[in-house]
């Protein structure tokens, strides 16, 4: 069998690494001259086990012990770091986060809520006006995409697998028994398609003509330069109210915050109109920034890749042969990329994946009215 994975970001070469470990002749076809140069290189690199439903959880619980494994799997480093994620909860969501709580650690996460005064008493830096408390994951953190990507490919092609860079895929078409993948360095053939495409999973799908509910929002990262007198490296913490994120990068502090009034497009442009919104509350919820500057040539803008849902797309596409999807991440693509490469290898593979309950995610999900949502996305 031989499978072609567009993509060769973390998802893609997950999906090569563990497709190739189990004997799988596997080509991989990137559209940029060097792999993890899309989304996973613009990434924030956050691992969290804080989602709202139960199998995002378990995905998290089995990269984050793929991370932490990841040299003697691989001889390369994740960069797992444990700084932990923060979620800084108003009153009103306190009870919801609780029962969210009490279902994360019963899958065997490591979460705990904390009161106003131990907040207060851990993170002093932190303005806790309007705040009840915060949600706190101590194994939560940071990895390096680029390292685990390296690490999966090199792996993949120790097995065998192909890297095809500079080669965009134009068109699919499956006859004959197979799929015939016409790219701008010729024609190719495989049995079967992983969709790793990132946030141009759809136009890749619209290729195989078809057509799948993901569409790319870009989001911006703004750095500080070197913050001095401060106790790095702080968390990732949410203040999920305005839905400002932040995080210690050494001893720099980079932030963003969605804009929603934004229409979905891939620019990668920086945008500075929208800095003034991101400081604002930024300013107000962490008061030492003000002594902060910003570094405008480390800024960078990078792309989500979403669904109405916020669910990713796995699994085979339904009436189209041998065609499976692997995006649609809506922000944590990097954080699940182990335990997507393991689905789609079952998929593929046993026919139906089994270590994970994938029924929320399949495409099927969108003819059912009453479909399930991740709430907690940063």
């Amino acid at each position: 069998m031989e499978i072609a994975v567009v993509g060769a970001g973390i998802v893609g070469a997950s999906c090569a690494y563990y497709l190739s470990l189990r004997g799988v002749r596997v080509r991989v076809f990137e559209q940029a001259g060097i792999p993890a140069s899309g989304s996973t290189a613009r990434s924030a690199a956050g691992i969290r086990h804080q989602f709202s439903h139960p199998e995002n959880v378990r995905m998290s619980l089995y990269s984050a012990s793929v991370f932490s494994d990841f040299t003697r799997l691989t001889s390369h480093h994740a960069g797992y770091r444990k700084v932990g994620y923060l979620f800084l909860l108003p009153r009103y969501e306190f009870e919801t986060w609780k029962k969210q709580r009490d279902m994360q650690r019963e899958l065997g996460a490591r979460v705990e809520l904390l009161s106003l005064s131990a907040l207060r008493h851990k993170f002093a830096f932190i303005d806790t006006q309007g705040l009840w408390g915060a949600s706190y994951g101590p194994d939560d953190g940071i990895v390096d995409p680029h390292g685990i990507t390296t690490g999966f490919l090199s792996v993949a092609r120790k097995h065998g697998a192909i890297l095809h860079l500079s080669t965009e895929v134009l068109q699919l078409d499956w006859h004959h028994g197979c799929w015939h993948l016409d790219t701008n360095q010729g024609v190719y053939r495989a049995d079967g398609i992983v969709n790793a495409a990132g946030p141009f999973a759809a136009e890749l799908a619209k290729r195989a003509a078809c057509q799948i509910p993901v569409a790319p929002y870009r989001r911006n990262v703004y750095l500080t330069a070197p913050v001095e007198n401060f106790p790095h490296p702080s968390p990732l913490i949410i203040d999920t109210a305005s839905g400002l994120y932040l995080r210690s990068e050494g001893k720099r502090f980079l932030l963003g915050l969605s804009n929603p009034e934004e229409p979905s497009s891939t620019s990668l442009a920086v945008d500075w109109d929208w800095l003034e919104s991101t400081l604002e509350p930024a300013l107000r919820r962490f008061p030492f920034l003000s002594d902060a500057t910003l570094d405008r040539d480390a800024c960078w803008a990078g792309l989500y890749a979403i669904t109405p849902d916020h669910h990713p797309i796995l699994g085979r596409m339904p009436g189209l042969e041998s065609f499976f999807n692997a995006c649609g991440f809506s922000g944590h693509g990097v954080q699940h990329a182990p335990a997507t490469g393991l689905i789609l290898s079952e998929e593929i593979l046993d026919g139906e994946a089994h270590s994970f309950d994938i029924s929320a995610y399949r495409y099927q999900r969108f003819a059912v009215a009453n479909r399930t949502v991740e709430t907690n996305i940063v």
